[in-house]
């Protein structure tokens, strides 16, 4: 125990940090280290979590040992620590990355007791030598920073951890204090129980960062484009982007660069000199953005990060959060954008097949955490608090996430919930969410007819809704707590108490409606203009509108469907990037080179026009710049087609089912390549329904299969032969 005056304190805190005052409970902290007592500190980033420990060690006798997960942290800390002392020796790190000279030469600085601040790694603390030499000198007392590590409901879960009680036991009885940045009332009981200090002072900070601003954004297939927007529109300042895997990584931060930014890979493939070099290039503003893996952290402390992009959403909201406080650690202003979308959920849920059952179950509850973060259409602020149990009033975000600022639509849905719920009784809850959609929606398939689920009175009950709208449901419900995933038969939807008690009394349920549900089923974009959707509106309306009345004008001059000149996206790409030139226009979202010189002049003619008129400064510079590389997916189609083979043939090679390689098909076309089928359509459909077919889409208003099969009749023509049909026509009259 050490008795030191508050005058002294803030003496010492002024000559070691330059501060004049402290922030939040750090005084009572340090006091508690100070007084012998174990201590636990939750505090968000930035709020000062090091110097909890740093100013006592250097006010205690003897060396205190810092538990440290990352080596590029300990290497950080060291560094600032060093550049309060006057000499080297007052901190050190041992792990290993150090040889056998610097390791003794360590040893030999803690020994005549000049090293007041020692970082290890959990592994390194492990070894029997060095928890012999720690019980033969003075240590002043333990720190374990990122605790969270400890949990196994934390998000960065590290088995070495949990046997850092029975190590500090071996060193000898010394107070411990543990600090993190994330600890949901789940994950600090585990911490305290594990580290035997359920007795200790805890000191928990509020978790609001209100210098940061939250974002959720649809993840499209332009989500790369959409990221080097937004960066070109920040101005070269300091952000840091997470991806899912090391490949992407790669990837994303070599687009970035031959798009004009600066931009470095950070994951645990490269060797540790190149982090390093990295690492440095970053904190020296040499490279503006770090692209990092979201498994393997980042033990970079930069006070100026303006943004932290998340290109794809992590396992845990305690992930999330810790990530996203990488941003404004100066109090500054902090974006954090995060791209979601349900199918990196469903591949995070993959990863997880063949883990222990336990384990998996503590994912799955994790993972659905951050879905419902997602999708929610509260206030993020209010979501996150609440999740790390602390309640907040929404009014204080003032606006400073998007829910805030722009309100999600929601729409009375206590029937739909319903009749979801009784149609998984109705088919004893043993099937994914994708058969039960296909059910609502009256979608026949041979699953469906094998078990006659058509019988079913739900089958086509929710038909005058979309596919995605009853995704969507069936992912609140599970929000909710009315379904369960059986996680041993993967992705069945099982009933729970909640969901059996709403279908005997159901109550009011408001369904939040995100853009992509809220439209009208019967005018859904086709197959083939699914690559084309953008991520988001943005575009300019007046422009849109003028571009739509010339396309009107054309289809009546040329005799032709309006989307066979170009389809919506297409014009919505226009009314966003102002394409003045033919090849401008070729870069254009589903416009190839056939259809800029067949239909393009009139549009560019009319762009130009508009853009002088109004003075309208362009974002041509944002035409983004892709790496090369071969989709051999897509050259095998093109080739396999060129050879004439039949489609069963190119599907079975690629392992996949026909109506896979249709939508292959059709994103192939829509990008502007021709697709010649006719050798294949004329074995397969007679000559007088393809022309019924050809004169249908030449009079049709949208190129919907579902509205033309309605038209030309479900029970003379199957989907198959419509989309065949539909790309022979697009390929003949729109390129």
């Amino acid at each position: 125990m050490q008795v030191i005056a508050d005058t002294q304190l803030k003496k010492s805190l002024k000559k070691y940090f330059g501060f004049n005052s402290f922030k939040g409970d750090q005084e009572e902290i340090i006091q508690s280290v100070l007084d012998g007592r174990d201590t636990f500190v939750i505090m968000p980033t930035g709020g000062g979590k090091s110097l909890c420990y740093q100013l006592p060690a250097l006010l205690m006798e003897g060396t205190a040992v810092v538990v440290s997960p990352l080596i590029a942290l300990m290497k950080n800390q060291v560094d600032s620590i060093r550049s309060f002392g006057t000499t080297d020796g007052i901190a050190h790190f041992l792990n290993s990355s150090l040889s056998k000279s610097e390791s003794e030469r360590v040893r030999a600085d803690i020994t005549s007791g000049v090293t007041k601040l020692l970082f290890v790694a959990p592994e390194s603390l492990n070894k029997e030598e060095n928890i012999e030499f720690f019980k033969s000198v003075n240590i002043s007392f333990v720190a374990i920073d990122e605790a969270h590590c400890i949990s196994e409901w934390g998000h960065d879960f590290r088995p070495d951890y949990r046997k850092l009680r029975p190590m500090i036991e071996a060193i000898g009885k010394v107070p411990v204090i543990a600090l993190t940045a994330t600890a949901t009332p789940k994950v600090q009981q585990d911490i305290q129980k594990n580290l035997g200090m359920v007795d200790a002072n805890v000191f928990k900070s509020s978790f609001n960062r209100p210098n940061l601003y939250y974002e959720v954004r649809p993840k499209s297939k332009d989500v790369v484009r959409d990221m080097i927007k937004f960066i070109k529109g920040q101005h070269s300042k300091s952000g840091i982007i997470y991806c899912l895997s090391r490949k992407k990584v790669e990837e994303v931060a070599e687009t970035l660069n031959v798009n004009g930014i600066k931009a470095l890979p950070y994951h645990a493939g490269l060797d540790a000199s190149t982090r390093a070099r990295h690492q440095d290039e970053f904190l020296m503003d040499d490279a503006s953005v770090i692209v990092a893996t979201i498994a393997f952290g980042m033990g970079i402390d930069k006070p100026d990060v303006r943004f932290v992009i998340h290109h794809d959403i992590p396992k845990s909201l305690e992930g999330y959060y810790q990530e996203t406080g990488r941003a404004g650690r100066d109090g500054g202003e902090g974006q954090c954008i995060a791209f979601y979308n349900y199918d990196d959920i469903i591949k995070l849920e993959k990863f997880m097949q063949g883990k222990p059952i336990s384990e998996q179950e503590i994912g799955k509850q994790l993972l659905q955490e951050v879905v419902a973060f997602s999708e929610a259409s509260v206030c993020r602020r209010k979501f996150l608090l609440h999740y790390f149990g602390e309640t907040f009033d929404d009014s204080g975000c003032k606006d400073e996430c998007d829910n805030c600022r722009y309100p999600k639509k929601k729409e009375e849905a206590k029937e739909e919930m319903t009749m979801l719920l009784e149609t998984i009784v109705a088919i004893k809850e043993k099937f994914k969410m994708k058969h039960v959609v296909n059910i609502l929606l009256g979608i026949s398939g041979n699953t469906i007819t094998s078990y006659k689920h058509d019988t079913l009175e739900q089958f086509g009950a929710g038909a005058d809704r979309n596919q995605k709208y009853w995704e969507s449901m069936v992912r609140q419900a599970l929000i909710s707590g009315f379904l369960s995933k059986d996680i041993e038969n993967y992705g069945l939807l099982k009933m729970t108490k909640a969901g059996q008690a709403f279908i005997k009394k159901p109550v009011s349920f408001l369904m939040t409606l995100d853009h992509d549900f809220d439209a009208d089923p019967n005018e859904e974009e086709s197959s083939s203009s699914a690559p084309m959707k953008g991520g988001g509106s943005g575009f300019d309306d007046v422009l849109l509108t003028m571009l739509k009345e010339l396309r009107k004008e054309m289809s009546r001059e040329e005799g032709l469907p309006p989307f066979v000149i170009f389809q919506d996206p297409s014009l919505e790409d226009m009314a966003l990037r102002y394409p003045i030139t033919l090849d401008e226009l070729k870069d254009i979202t589903g416009v190839g080179v056939g259809k800029a010189k067949r239909f393009g002049e009139p549009f560019i003619e009319l762009i130009k026009d508009y853009v002088e008129e109004n003075e309208i400064e362009r974002e041509q510079d944002l035409v983004v710049r892709t790496v090369a590389k071969k989709s051999s997916n897509k050259v095998h189609i093109i080739q396999s087609i060129d050879r004439k083979l039949d489609l069963e043939d190119i599907a079975e090679a690629k392992g996949m089912e026909i109506d896979e390689l249709l939508t292959e098909i059709e994103h192939i076309m829509a990008s502007g390549t021709k697709i010649n089928l006719n050798y294949y359509i004329d074995k397969i459909i007679d000559e007088d329904k393809q022309e019924e077919v050809y004169e249908y889409f030449r009079e049709a208003k949208s190129d919907s299969i579902k509205d033309a099969l309605k038209e030309l009749g479900e029970n003379d023509y199957s989907e198959e032969e419509v989309r065949l049909m539909r790309i022979k026509f697009i390929s003949e009259f729109g390129h």
